[in-house]
């Protein structure tokens, strides 16, 4: 018996590194799962609508101010994500900020240290990655600011305005979506 379940343990490993069956497993992950259909809360999206609004048209002023008018980019990203996932953890308050935070310095640093080109927005985008990881501030749209930051031969004073934008969102998503019975925010700070 041992010997007749060691010789299909044989076989299933030898199928398992036949190069049809890898290739045959690798593309029907790609057919992704079965979709779960969800009910439209129109109410719930006119509410994140309005939420959206508000504050980017705040935070603009506030962009404009600074000269970095393509902070815009990224931060209304943040605020989908924190007016319409207001529940998701990428939208929390660590993980805004905190990826803003690392993200634009690590932007900044790395367009000092190796200018603006190809290759230093794909090394920032890498290292963004790791570090918001590490850090446990992972946030999308953060990446955006990073990648924003080289391509604008961004300074220090970029920073201050990203840190101010991604604050004042935290602060109106607070003051806006807790004025609404059924939205919480924030579920969680660290």
């Amino acid at each position: 018996m041992i010997f007749i379940g060691s010789e299909i343990v044989k076989e299933v490993k030898a199928v398992r590194n036949d190069p049809s069956f890898v290739l045959a497993s690798y593309i029907k992950k790609m057919k992704g799962a079965t979709k779960r259909e969800s009910r439209i809360d129109y109410l719930d999206s006119i509410i994140s609508a309005a939420g959206v609004a508000i504050a980017i048209s705040i935070i603009s002023l506030i962009a404009f101010a600074f000269g970095y008018p393509s902070i815009i980019a990224p931060i209304a990203a943040s605020c989908v994500l924190i007016f319409g996932a207001h529940k998701g953890a990428f939208s929390q308050p660590r993980q805004i900020i905190g990826g803003h935070l690392f993200s634009a310095t690590s932007g900044i640093i790395i367009f000092h240290l190796i200018g603006n080109s190809y290759f230093s927005i794909g090394f920032t985008l890498a290292i963004v990655l790791v570090i918001m990881s590490l850090t446990k501030t992972m946030h999308p749209p953060a990446a955006a600011s990073a990648i924003v930051a080289i391509i604008s031969e961004a300074n220090w004073h970029y920073l201050v305005c990203i840190i101010c934008c991604s604050l004042l969102l935290v602060l109106i998503s607070i003051l806006y979506n807790n004025l609404f019975k059924n939205r919480q925010y924030p579920q969680y700070w660290i």
